[in-house]
């Protein structure tokens, strides 16, 4: 009943918003802005880490949320918000912001190339991973009380603990044991981790506004690197033996070889690229259809009004397989996780099996 509500909430948000976000945006466009749109600059922006939370613009106001700049140059340490850059319009204390990124600039506003800008900045990345990480342990501690408690042992589960143990009973029986068999419990919090962890982040990314964590190829690429070390660490000799020494021929072993070798290294790419791509393209999409309303505003006003339902109404089509994809890709996450892990120490099982 919980999660429902919150997808019942997330559309109605979803739907909501790009029904008055053209109305807003069109406003905003009067007779004094005769520029066109740029959909691939637009759609750039949406996806990409940003020193804000922007909402939306009506002619000069922006609706956003300024986040903490955190720089450190030859001039030393600097902190302030992000909104002292006016959206990228003005410099700041010998910086600037263009196109997402800080520069040094000299007095005259040109770029100072002599001066290496390291930002630590609390980007919409960031401080969305941080709210995705206190939400996930205040979940978990949350239902791990309950269990200390007796409730769900003793007695029957309720509220969030009743929607999340069917999730944590899929992940053990569907995942973790076909894959690892009797070791599936060592593995278990490390598979129930990451399988939340980028929930709660695919669900966070569809709420408009919001940054699309799961998207940015950085976070992907860590999860992908602990996975790949979590693999090495449970491999055995018999893993190796099958990757130096494959019982082939020898006159293909020199062949087979790096193929297995640079399989290795193919698993957790695999890993960072799926999720990256899927979640990305989502985002992509929902966007372009948006953007097609102005696209054909331009073209002719009436146009873009009439079309505005149809393309609203895909739009949110789009939205709601995301929240299916939502699931299905951290699940995809976990589970090929717990397939590579298994592999690591499946000779072992087969000769245990053959002897």
């Amino acid at each position: 009943m919980s999660f429902f509500r919150l997808k019942t909430l997330l559309v109605a948000a979803f739907s909501s918003f790009f029904c008055f976000f053209p109305i807003l945006s069109m406003a905003s466009g009067g007779e004094g802005n005769t520029g066109k749109l740029n959909p691939a600059e637009v759609i750039i922006e949406h996806i990409s880490d940003a020193h804000e939370f922007h909402f939306f613009s009506i002619g000069d106001f922006h609706a956003t949320i300024p986040l903490p700049v955190i720089l450190y140059s030859d001039r030393g340490f600097d902190i302030f918000l992000s909104s002292r850059f006016e959206h990228g319009h003005k410099a700041y204390n010998g910086y600037k912001l263009e196109h997402g990124k800080i520069h040094a600039v000299k007095e005259d506003g040109s770029l100072d190339e002599a001066i290496h800008v390291y930002d630590f900045s609390l980007t919409k990345n960031v401080v969305q991973l941080f709210v995705a990480l206190l939400l996930l342990v205040w979940i978990m501690t949350g239902i791990a009380s309950k269990y200390k408690k007796g409730q769900g042992v003793q007695r029957a589960p309720s509220g969030l603990q009743n929607a999340i143990e069917p999730v944590i009973t899929f992940v053990r029986d569907e995942v973790a044991r076909p894959n690892l068999g009797r070791h599936y419990e060592k593995y278990m919090s490390y598979l129930l981790t990451v399988f939340f962890f980028i929930l709660i982040n695919n669900i966070f990314g569809l709420i408009p506004g919001s940054a699309n964590v799961t998207g940015n190829i950085a976070f992907t690429a860590m999860l992908g690197v602990i996975s790949f070390l979590v693999i090495l660490f449970s491999s055995n000799r018999h893993f190796w033996k099958h990757i130096f020494w494959p019982p082939v021929p020898h006159g293909v072993k020199p062949i087979l070889v790096p193929v297995e070798l640079l399989g290795v290294f193919t698993k957790p790419f695999a890993l960072i690229i799926r999720l990256f791509a899927n979640m990305t393209a989502g985002h992509i999409i929902i966007l372009s259809f948006i953007c097609l309303i102005f696209i054909f505003g331009e073209m002719n006003q009436a146009l873009g009004y009439g079309a505005s339902p149809l393309f609203v109404a895909l739009a949110v089509f789009i939205y709601l397989i995301e929240i299916l994809v939502a699931f299905i890709q951290a699940f995809i996450f976990t589970n090929l996780t717990a397939v590579f892990i298994g592999q690591a120490f499946e000779e072992a099982h087969h000769e245990e099996g053959h002897h």
